[in-house]
């Protein structure tokens, strides 16, 4: 998810201002964790992809320091990582909610049909390519209803839902999709993707939007709601293509973190022999996969002293703070 997808939102969005976060606790702290803790949350985008995808998060959960996944539900290999989860009730597991289908030769359509969500849908049937189309043809009330079916699939393979989190960041680009993503999390109490403290990493990007974003106050009425709320975000690892500059960059993002709860996304994969038909991600993913498992990760952890967390954590802790 990029900040400026936040932009439309925050503008769109009529809440009151909640004042200055530099002045404000951490939401670690709040959600019982020291001032000076630095807390993270390693958490893999895509399961269900693809099977090669579900073999990176399984390896990565098994062997690594991974502490979360979420997975596309609308996707073919569900059901192989549904198997897994089942054998692993530990694992933390949220829904990568889904509303585009943006490779070539491997696609997929929305799970509450056609019919239901026709805004959705592209002349092949598929869920629309880009986040572009999908705001350009599609309506709130069909977002919701995709939304809460693929909420519905999960629930029928007893499968844990931890959080709430946006395939390509579809559900910032609009305010009234952003609203109903957020009224359906609050609705179930399930954790949702939402950043609200330094945002130190997030602000490299776009500090103007940064700014208006926490003016907007939209992660205190998030938190209000009763739902956990994260301090920043680490979303540029997909772009790191290289192992060695992914687990360099990686290191040298532990080393300077700021005291918080900092999500960093990675998309591991063992990519098979159909990878290379629908996507060129092969290296990036594969380079994701080897840090996650990595020991001098794991030893530069511990130097740092850094705790690592999970959304079921996360979530437990929001329901015990004031």
């Amino acid at each position: 998810m990029k900040v400026r997808l936040l932009l439309g939102l925050i503008l769109g969005v009529g809440l009151a201002s909640s004042g200055c976060a530099a002045e404000q606790p951490t939401y670690a702290e709040r959600l019982g964790w020291k001032p000076t803790d630095r807390v993270i949350l390693f958490h893999c985008d895509d399961a269900g992809m693809s099977h090669g995808a579900n073999l990176g998060a399984m390896q990565a959960l098994d062997y690594g320091i991974l502490t979360s996944v979420s997975t596309m539900m609308p996707c073919s290999w569900v059901p192989e990582f549904a198997a897994f989860l089942k054998d692993r009730p530990g694992v933390d597991n949220g829904l990568h909610l889904t509303l585009t289908s943006e490779w070539s030769n491997y696609r997929w359509g929305p799970l509450a049909g056609k019919a239901a969500v026709p805004g959705l849908v592209d002349e092949e049937g598929c869920l629309w390519r880009s986040v572009g189309e999908v705001t350009a043809h599609a309506t709130a009330d069909e977002v919701e209803t995709e939304v809460r079916a693929q909420l519905d699939r999960a629930v029928a393979l007893g499968m844990p839902i931890t959080h709430l989190d946006s395939h390509m960041g579809t559900l910032f680009a609009r305010p009234d999709f952003f609203e109903r993503y957020m009224k359906v999390g609050i609705e179930k109490q399930i954790p949702i993707l939402i950043m609200g403290g330094h945002m130190t990493h997030i602000q490299q990007d776009e500090p103007e939007a940064v700014a208006q974003f926490m003016a907007a106050g939209i992660p205190e009425k998030v938190w209000a709601a009763g739902l956990p709320v994260l301090d920043d975000l680490l979303n540029e690892t997909y772009g790191w293509r290289r192992f060695e500059e992914k687990k360099a960059n990686i290191i040298q993002a532990l080393r300077s973190l700021k005291p918080g709860v900092t999500m960093i996304i990675v998309h591991c994969a063992q990519p098979t022999e159909e990878f290379p038909a629908f996507t060129r991600s092969s290296e990036t993913r594969l380079s994701d996969l080897r840090v996650m498992t990595d020991p001098e990760l794991k030893q530069v952890i511990e130097e740092e002293g850094i705790l690592l967390t999970t959304w079921s954590e996360l979530k437990k802790r929001r329901d015990q703070a004031k």
